[in-house]
C-alpha cells in the first residue's frame, strides 16, 4: 500500500539543546515544491482595441523575467508572463504548435522545447524566433488589427540600461517590417519607475531580474557618464541557490527546477542586519526551528498496514502449530536415521566376526565389496557409529553427553623402515605422518592461546597494580593512548575520503604502485617461454594488493581493533577518571544533535533515511541569508565586483557637493529583488555609514517595484515629450533601423 505525501507531521523527540533532555517537539511547518506556472486557458483581452485610438500607445515593458504589456490608458498592464516559447512539430496533427508564457508549462513535452527570448543572465534578446513568438501573443492578445495586417499603433518599448545597438536595431526591424508598426520609441525600464513616482534629482537603485544598476539623476536627467551595473539580480541568485542545494544534497530525489529556485528566494530569503554574526550564530539549535524552512517535494511512502490483535494471536498460533509440526517431523528422521545407523552397526559388526579365521586374500575381498581398505579402517567406522548411535540415544532420552576421555592416537609405522614395508604399509606410514603433524599443530594452538591467555591476564594484573599504585599516571596513560586512538581514526577517516580524490596524496600513491606493476620493461625470457616473473615468491608482495586496493592503514580487520580499543580505553576513563563524562566519548560526539553538518542538512529533528518524506525534503538555513547578501558582498559568489554600498558611495564622492546633496535626498529603490525583507534598512545603514555626518539622506522604495516601470512608461505616452522621441515609419525608411531618437528617459547614440 502506498500514500501520497500530506501537510502532518508527527511529533518527534529530539535533544534540547541547553538542558541535555529529550522533549517533544511540534512538527515542523513546511513548505511545499511548486508546480510549474501553468494557469491553464485565459481569455485575452482584446476589448481595448476599440477604445483606442491611433494616438493611442500600446506600453511592452520587455523585461528578462515577465514581459508586461497593455494600452497606454490602462491603469495596470493587460498581460503578464514570462518571456518563453515552446514550439515543436505535432506528429498528431501534423503541424508546427507555439506555446507562449504560461502555456509553455502546460505539459512535460512543451516544458521539454522550452526557450527563453534572453540571454541567460542578461536582458539582451539573443533568441529573436522566440521574440517574435512573443511580439505575435501581445499583439493577437491586444487585438491589435489596423491596416494592412499591421497593428495600426505606436508602441513604447522598455529596455535595458545600454542597450545593444544591434538589438535594438533588430528589434526596430521586426516592429516596423513584420508589425507595420507606425513609430516607435524606446525608454529605461528603472527611469519610467522613478518618473512615476515623481522624482526629478536622486540616485536609482535598481536591482532586477537580470542585473543591479546605479543611475543618478539631477533635474530629471539621468547622468549616463557615471552610471554603473552590478552583474547580479534575481536571475543570478536564483542560479546560485540552485547550484548550492545541489551540492548540499547530491543525491537528492526529487527535481529541482529553475522556476522552483527563483521562488525560494523570493519566499525564503532576507537581507540580514549583521550577516557575520548571523551567519555565524544561524545553525546554532536555540530557534533553528523557526530559521529552518523545510521544502517538500512529492513522494510515495511505503505503509504497512497493522494488524489487530485477533489477527496477530491467530498468526501466533499457526507459527506455534507449524513448529510442532516441524518438531515431530524432526523426531521421526532422527528415529529413522538412528535405525538405520543401527542396522548398518549390525552389518558391520557381523562383518568383523565373518573376517575372524580367513585368509588374507579372502579378508581383502571381503574389505573390497564394502570398499574399506584394511581391517582399522572397519574398525574405525565400528567405533564412530557406536559413538553416534549412543549420542543419538542420549539426545532422545534427555541424558547429557558425557565427556569421554579423548585417545592418544598412536602411530606405530612410523618407526619401522620404509624398507621393511610393503606398498600399502608405505601408504598407511605417510597418512599416519600426515595425521600426526595435525596432532601436533593442534598442541602447539592450544599451548599458544594458553599462553596468550596467561600474557593478557600477566598484562592486566600488572595494569591494575599500576592504576591502584599511581592513579594519575595511569590515568594520563590512558588519555594520551585515546588522543593517539583518535588520531588514527581521523587519519584512517581522511584517507578514505582522499581515495575518492584522485589529486590526493593517497590516489597519487595508488597509481604510482599500479605505474610500477605495469611497466613495459620487458622481463627475461625463459627458454621454454613465458615471462621470468617471480612477483608473489616473498611475503612481502601481497602486500601490494592491499596499497593498491584500500591503502596501508584501512583493514576492515583494523578499523575493528581501534573501535573496539576505544571504547575499551574510553570504558575505564569513565569509571576511574571523575573528569571524563559520557558527552566526552567519540559516540556521544557523532550524536547528531552535537553535528553541526545535521543541522545544516537536516535541521533540528533525527532524520530517519528509512522516511521517503524526510529524504524528499530541502532545508532552507544559512541559504536565506547568503543568496541576498551576494548584493552587498559579491565576492561571496565569486563574483569580481564591487558592493552595491561601495558602488553609491563612489558615485556619489565623484560629484559636486551641491549635487551630491540633491542626489542624496532621494535615493529610489525599485526592481523586483529590491522586494527583499531588510533590503531598505541594511542599505539605509551601510551607505550611512560611508557617508560625511553632516549629510542629510533618504531612501524610498517605489510604491510598485514590479510594476512602476510600465506605469511610468504608460503615463509619458501621454504626455507631449513621447510625440518627439517617436521614430516615425518615414525616418526609420530614411535614416536606417539603427536610427535613435534621444531623450531623458532612454538611452543615448553613445551607448
Amino acid at each position: 500500500m502506498t500514500i501520497t505525501y500530506s501537510r502532518y507531521v508527527e511529533p518527534v523527540l529530539a535533544s534540547d539543546a541547553t538542558n541535555g533532555k529529550r522533549s517533544p517537539k511540534p512538527p515542523p511547518r513546511i513548505w511545499h515544491a511548486i508546480d510549474p506556472p501553468f494557469k491553464g486557458y485565459q481569455p485575452a483581452p482584446s476589448a481595448g482595441y476599440q477604445q483606442s485610438s491611433r494616438d493611442t500607445a500600446i506600453v511592452i515593458d520587455n523585461g528578462s523575467g515577465l514581459v508586461r504589456a497593455g494600452w497606454s490608458f490602462d491603469t495596470a498592464p493587460r498581460l503578464s508572463f514570462p518571456p518563453d516559447v515552446a514550439r515543436y512539430r505535432d506528429r498528431k496533427y501534423n503541424r508546427t504548435v507555439s506555446y507562449v508564457g504560461y502555456n509553455a508549462y502546460a505539459d512535460a513535452t512543451t516544458r521539454g522545447q522550452l526557450k527563453n527570448a534572453f540571454e541567460p543572465g542578461t536582458s539582451v534578446v539573443g533568441n529573436w524566433d522566440a521574440m517574435e513568438g512573443i511580439l505575435d501573443q501581445i499583439f493577437v492578445s491586444l487585438g491589435a488589427d489596423g491596416d494592412n495586417g499591421g497593428i495600426g499603433r505606436p508602441v513604447l518599448m522598455t529596455e535595458t540600461l545600454a542597450n545593444l545597438s544591434y538589438s535594438r536595431k533588430t528589434m526596430s526591424e521586426i516592429l516596423f517590417e513584420c508589425y507595420s508598426a507606425p513609430s516607435v520609441a524606446y525608454g529605461i525600464d528603472s527611469l519610467f519607475s522613478y518618473k512615476f513616482n515623481k522624482g526629478s534629482s536622486g540616485l536609482i537603485i535598481s536591482s532586477a531580474h537580470a542585473s543591479t544598476q546605479v543611475i543618478p539623476v539631477l533635474n530629471g536627467k539621468p547622468i549616463m557618464s557615471s552610471v554603473s551595473r552590478l552583474n547580479w539580480g534575481g536571475y543570478q541568485g536564483a542560479e546560485y541557490l540552485f547550484k548550492l542545494l545541489r551540492l548540499k544534497y547530491p543525491s537528492f530525489p526529487g527535481k529541482l527546477t529553475d522556476y522552483q529556485a527563483q521562488q525560494f528566494v523570493r519566499e525564503h530569503c532576507y537581507v540580514s542586519q549583521d550577516f557575520e554574526r548571523e551567519v555565524s550564530s544561524f545553525l546554532d539549535w536555540t530557534g533553528l526551528e523557526d530559521r529552518d524552512h523545510v521544502i517538500q517535494y512529492p513522494f510515495t511512502e511505503h505503509v504497512v498496514v497493522e494488524k489487530s490483535e485477533e489477527e496477530l494471536a491467530r498468526i501466533a498460533e499457526r507459527k506455534r502449530e507449524g513448529g510442532r509440526r516441524l518438531q515431530e517431523q524432526a523426531a521421526k528422521m532422527r528415529l529413522e536415521k538412528l535405525v538405520q545407523k543401527e542396522q548398518e552397526l549390525e552389518y558391520y559388526k557381523d562383518l568383523q566376526q565373518r573376517l575372524v579365521g580367513q585368509t588374507k586374500k579372502e579378508t581383502k575381498r571381503l574389505l573390497d565389496e564394502d570398499e574399506f581398505k584394511d581391517e582399522a579402517q572397519l574398525d574405525k567406522m565400528i567405533k564412530d557409529m557406536e559413538k553416534s548411535v549412543r549420542k543419538a540415544r542420549n539426545k532422545d532420552l534427555g541424558i547429557p553427553d558425557s565427556v569421554e576421555e579423548e585417545e592418544v592416537p598412536s602411530f606405530p609405522l612410523l618407526d619401522i623402515p620404509d624398507d621393511q614395508l610393503d606398498e600399502a604399509g608405505l601408504k598407511q606410514k605417510r597418512h599416519q605422518r600426515l595425521l600426526k603433524s595435525g596432532v601436533e599443530a593442534r598442541a602447539r594452538a592450544k599451548v599458544e592461546k594458553e599462553q596468550e591467555r596467561a600474557r593478557i591476564a600477566e598484562e592486566q594484573r600488572l595494569d591494575d597494580e599500576r592504576r591502584e599504585n599511581d592513579l594519575e599516571g595511569w590515568l594520563e596513560a590512558r588519555r594520551a593512548s585515546r588522543a593517539t586512538l583518535l588520531q588514527k581514526i581521523k587519519d584512517r577517516e581522511r584517507q578514505k575520503a582522499d581515495l575518492g580524490n584522485r589529486k590526493s596524496l593517497a590516489s597519487q600513491m595508488r597509481m604510482k604502485t599500479l605505474a610500477n606493476l605495469a611497466s613495459d620493461q620487458p622481463g627475461r625470457k625463459r627458454r621454454r617461454g613465458g615471462d621470468d616473473d617471480n612477483f608473489g615468491a616473498n611475503d612481502e608482495d601481497w602486500g601490494v594488493y592491499r596499497q593498491v586496493a584500500i591503502g596501508e592503514q584501512s583493514e576492515d580487520e583494523e578499523e575493528e581493533d581501534l573501535d573496539a580499543e576505544m571504547k575499551n580505553v574510553e570504558a575505564q576513563l569513565l569509571k576511574y577518571d571523575p573528569g571524563f563524562s559520557e558527552s566526552k566519548t567519540m559516540a556521544a560526539q557523532k550524536d547528531w544533535t552535537k553535528s553541526l553538518m545535521h543541522a545544516f542538512l537536516r535541521g533540528p529533528r533525527p532524520f530517519d533515511s528509512e522516511s521517503q518524506q524526510e529524504t524528499h525534503q530541502l532545508h532552507l538555513n544559512v541559504e536565506r541569508i547568503r543568496i541576498p547578501e551576494v548584493v552587498f558582498q559579491p565576492a561571496i559568489a565569486g563574483l569580481d565586483q564591487a558592493g552595491l554600498v561601495d558602488i553609491a558611495a563612489d558615485m556619489i564622492g565623484m560629484g559636486k557637493p551641491q549635487d551630491r546633496n540633491s542626489i542624496l535626498k532621494d535615493v529610489f529603490l525599485t526592481g523586483g529583488n529590491t522586494l527583499f525583507t531588510g533590503f531598505e534598512e541594511r542599505l539605509s545603514r551601510e551607505l550611512r555609514a560611508v557617508l560625511p555626518i553632516e549629510a542629510s539622506m533618504r531612501v524610498r522604495q517605489a510604491s510598485d517595484p514590479l510594476l512602476d516601470a510600465w506605469k511610468g512608461a504608460a503615463q509619458w505616452s501621454k504626455e507631449p515629450g513621447f510625440r518627439s522621441a517617436l521614430v516615425t515609419r518615414e525616418e526609420y525608411q530614411e535614416k536606417g533601423s539603427d536610427y535613435l531618437k534621444e531623450h531623458n528617459l532612454g538611452n543615448t547614440t553613445a551607448f
